[in-house]
């Protein structure tokens, strides 16, 4: 049997997604909002490190991924860009950024480019944002596809699962067909059947990431929080690989205790002149 090429050690450029593919490597991605995850993100193989607009979720607290805009992306980009020598760098584009004009989404992506990215993600299918991902692909702003599930049209969807009715399955079929002819070089499917997600990723020239979509896209990501267990939430397509929060909750209280009893710090931590 034909070993396949390891790709681990080269760095991972926009173009580098299709050959992935062609070669039956699978794609990995994972999320980073800062510098340090980013780096060990980086160190440990992964292809893709994603700046997503879960930021607003996972590192701020907020209740929604459309309360971030430009000004977060932004400086989670720089962040993240200064721990990676490897991986592409791509950017969630928050709400509203590329959905007023072409002009605004084409300023807007840049913004993000000059701050580190390689590419950026657009949420969507509709005829409006086909366009926006033309637009981005014709002044060489590279552009990843997001279909199903998107969490930044959350509140006008009927339920997480997409693709659970015929027309439903076609509507996304036919709009990953124009997420490819628009120019996108990859594309994330969300919370879709699997054979769904396996009908799209064999007809598509383009890599599919899958979180949610089974196991025969190109590749697959994860919230890197829900991957260790740092995250309380618990999904369904989530492998929790660690468990990081109870670690770091262990270790404060065991500080907290040596602390309040004095047998912090000893003299192994402490100096001393003589």
């Amino acid at each position: 049997m034909e070993e396949k090429e390891d790709f681990r050690n080269q760095i991972v450029k926009p173009s580098s997604l299709r050959t992935l593919k062609a070669k039956g490597q699978k794609i990995t991605c994972l999320t980073a909002y800062d510098y340090r995850t980013a780096q060990i993100l980086d160190k440990a193989g992964i292809d893709i490190v994603l700046v997503g607009d879960s930021l607003a979720n996972v590192f701020l607290g907020y209740d929604s991924t459309t309360q971030v805009g430009m000004t977060e992306m932004t400086y989670h980009t720089k962040a993240v860009a200064k721990g990676i020598k490897r991986a592409l760098l791509v950017t969630d584009m928050p709400f509203l950024s590329y959905n007023l004009s072409i002009e605004k989404t084409i300023s807007n992506a840049a913004e993000l480019i000059k701050a580190g990215a390689k590419a950026v993600k657009i949420e969507g299918g509709n005829e409006n944002i086909i366009k926006a991902i033309e637009s981005l692909h014709n002044v060489g702003i590279p552009v990843i596809g997001h279909l199903g599930y998107t969490p930044q049209s959350e509140g006008v969807l009927q339920s997480r699962l997409q693709g659970k009715t015929e027309n439903e399955r076609q509507k996304i079929f036919e709009q990953s067909k124009k997420v490819e002819e628009a120019g996108a070089i990859a594309l994330v499917l969300e919370m879709l059947p699997k054979d769904l997600a396996k009908e799209i990723s064999h007809s598509l020239k383009i890599p599919t990431i899958g979180i949610g979509a089974g196991p025969d896209c190109d590749g697959q990501i994860l919230v890197t929080d829900d991957l260790i267990g740092k995250s309380e939430l618990k999904f369904k397509f989530v492998k929790r690989y660690a468990e990081i929060g109870q670690v770091i909750e262990e270790s404060v209280t065991n500080y907290v205790s040596d602390v309040q009893k004095g047998n912090f710090p000893d003299n192994t931590h402490s100096f001393s002149l003589t």
